[in-house]
């Protein structure tokens, strides 16, 4: 994550082509402590064999992973298809808590992927059980906070309104194919954004995005990138900012988001490893306000554009149609299992009617042996009252 401050000196001078006399230096990052790489970082583009030799080898995790085989690659899933090839100690680290989570019956389907649980790991310095835990809250936050309705239904009919006086949005992607997202928190204007919008919306449609995020940006960048993206490089212009910029609610605001980022989407506004803006971010991708070339005068601004490849036309068929096929895959997946389920519970019921029916055999048996007992009693009887006579 950048911080950003105008009239920095410690970055050359990078021109801009819409408006202003193009002399504004470049902003500087602050460098903020890194910890680990981006997730990217570790992708390599996968191979049936590799995959083969996995499902062979490893513990329970691994086949959690990929519970019915290779048949699923067959289909062209981006999800899965690019999830062959990790970090191993990072891969073992995930494998383990796949697996606890799957012991205990808190592994949703929709979430049994590689990156979401390694951003938990991350978050919890690899600490498994602390991970656990930031999972369980995190399942347990989605349906307090109904995520899944806001991302489908929530009408955020005051967006525009909202960023004149909150400015923010996705702006392209970085040289490494990731979204960039841009805040100018020095321009906020706190008492004019509560007269268009409450701070509760504010939260929900900030979720909304979020969820946008992982459900399409993610995957329209992958696609373009042809390699696996899950991060953002994200921009915090701080430039004009003074105590105005946080009054008590602004506190909460920021407070809230940055709380619901932390513990809930780990890592999605995620920090960066080279020290300048212009070494990650092609000036063509970079608005005129933080030194680059681009305006976006037919958006009324780079902030309210929302450019990147997740508008375009082809790509956005695309990820809809691998995002049905993921559906079909895990409905199938779910019904697998269930069927699964009650092919055993047929097996049991016959193997029990089996039983039922050998035992009835022995008991019919065993009255037969007693009735033929009683008749040779009966004759015995009568053969020593014979005697004595």
């Amino acid at each position: 994550m950048y911080i950003t401050k105008n009239k920095s000196k410690d970055i050359d001078v990078l021109k801009g082509s819409c408006g202003g006399d193009g002399e504004e230096e470049l902003p500087s990052s602050s460098k903020t402590k890194n910890v680990y790489l981006p997730i990217e970082t570790f992708w390599l583009p996968p191979s049936a064999e590799a995959t083969v030799d996995k499902l062979k080898g490893g513990g329970l995790g691994s086949k959690l992973l990929h519970p019915l085989g290779l048949r699923r690659l067959s289909r062209g899933s981006l999800k899965r298809a690019m999830e062959e090839k990790y970090d191993p100690k990072d891969e073992e680290a995930v494998d383990k808590l796949r697996e606890m989570l799957f012991l205990d019956g808190q592994l949703p389907t929709k979430f049994n992927d590689y990156h979401t649980l390694l951003r938990f790991l991350r978050m919890r310095d690899f600490d498994t059980t602390a991970a656990k835990d930031m999972f369980l809250k995190f399942i347990k936050w989605r349906e307090d906070f109904r995520t899944d309705a806001i991302s489908k239904g929530f009408k955020f009919e005051e967006k525009e309104e909202v960023k004149k006086w909150y400015p923010h949005g996705f702006h392209g992607v970085d040289k490494y194919g990731r979204p960039i997202y841009i805040e100018r928190l020095g321009m906020v204007d706190l008492n004019k954004l509560l007269q268009v919008t409450t701070l509760e919306r504010f939260v929900k449609y900030h979720v909304y995005e979020q969820e946008k995020t992982l459900s399409i940006r993610y995957p329209s960048c992958s696609i373009e990138a042809k390699k696996h993206i899950a991060s953002t490089t994200t921009i915090l212009d701080v430039g004009g900012a003074g105590v105005s910029n946080f009054s008590k609610p602004a506190r909460y605001l920021f407070t809230e988001i940055q709380k619901i980022d932390s513990n809930y989407y780990p890592e999605v506004l995620g920090n960066n490893f080279v020290p300048e803006l212009r070494e990650i971010i092609d000036p063509s991708n970079l608005p005129s306000f933080l030194g680059g070339n681009c305006c976006c005068p037919e958006y009324g601004g780079c902030l309210s554009s929302d450019r990147g490849p997740w508008n375009n036309p082809a790509i956005l068929a695309m990820v809809q149609v691998l995002s049905s096929a993921d559906e079909t895959y895990d409905n199938e997946k779910e019904s697998s299992l269930a069927s699964q389920d009650t092919r055993l519970d047929y097996r049991k019921i016959q193997a029990l009617e089996g039983a039922l029916a050998e035992t009835k055999k022995k008991i019919e048996a065993l009255e037969t042996a007693i009735e033929d007992t009683k008749l040779i009693l009966k004759d015995l009887t009568r053969h020593i009252e014979d005697l004595r006579t």
